[in-house]
């Protein structure tokens, strides 16, 4: 059984197509969303429709509370604010209401899934160090944990000698470690590296591997410009931050 993760679709329709490709080119017969299926990016009911019909399991992002609600926007920047205002007129009601009833967190299988963190997962805390993680790890009742939210493939790992991280490419699953990996976003990457980031986890082999995936941004640029939204969000996707 092999699970193909997804990070922070962020209305980003031709990397959605183009990963989801890659992933059928695995093998990869279930999915994961990690949440962030809508926001910034310029095809929010597409992509949505789309992780809809793959009947998979789902886990609520920031960006999926807020467009699928009439939260006050007070904490987010205008630009991120902007694209949620503009999203939340492109989706029906009927997907703000399934965008309202997703969790914080899931576990799937042997392994959890959640968008931020496990301690207070709907506060959207953001894990970008070894402190942060080792605060979810103290709610991880899995060995496994897949997250998103910081658009940054990076993996933590506790064994008896305490918590360390850094990037990777691929993970081997060891009896006795706790893992908690972001799979990084197809959407909206933010490493450095314009490719879509998802991951792959092969249950039968105990198997993690980051894929990234070429896509035609321009494309996507030229829509973000067309619906008129922030001019930022798109010049971001050519340079991955």
């Amino acid at each position: 059984m092999k699970y193909a993760i997804l990070g922070d679709i962020h209305s980003n329709l031709e990397s959605l197509r183009a990963v989801l490709d890659h992933a059928k080119s695995q093998h990869c017969a279930h999915f994961i969303s990690l949440g962030d299926v809508v926001g910034y990016g310029p095809n929010p009911k597409e992509c949505l429709d789309i992780v809809r019909s793959l009947n998979c399991p789902v886990v609520m992002g920031n960006h999926d509370e807020y467009c699928g609600s009439v939260l006050d926007l007070a904490g987010f920047n205008p630009m991120a604010s902007d694209a949620i205002k503009w999203t939340r007129d492109h989706l029906t009601e009927d997907d703000r209401e399934w965008l309202r009833n997703l969790k914080y967190s899931q576990i799937v299988e042997s392994f959890s899934v959640v968008h931020a963190t496990l301690d207070l997962p709907e506060k959207w805390a953001y894990v970008f160090d070894k402190l942060a993680a080792a605060a979810s790890m103290n709610y991880q009742r899995t060995p496994v944990c897949f997250n998103g939210h910081t658009h940054v493939p990076v993996a933590f790992i506790r064994t008896p000698l305490g918590v360390q991280g850094g990037l990777y490419t691929k993970i081997k699953i060891e009896v006795g470690k706790k893992y908690f990996i972001n799979a990084g976003s197809i959407g909206q990457p933010r490493d450095r590296n314009s490719a879509a980031a998802y991951v792959t986890y092969d249950l039968p082999s105990q198997t993690v591997e980051l894929h990234r995936v070429e896509y035609d941004f321009r494309q996507t640029q030229k829509k973000i410009l067309d619906a008129g939204l922030p001019e930022t969000l798109a010049e971001r996707l050519e340079y991955g931050k």
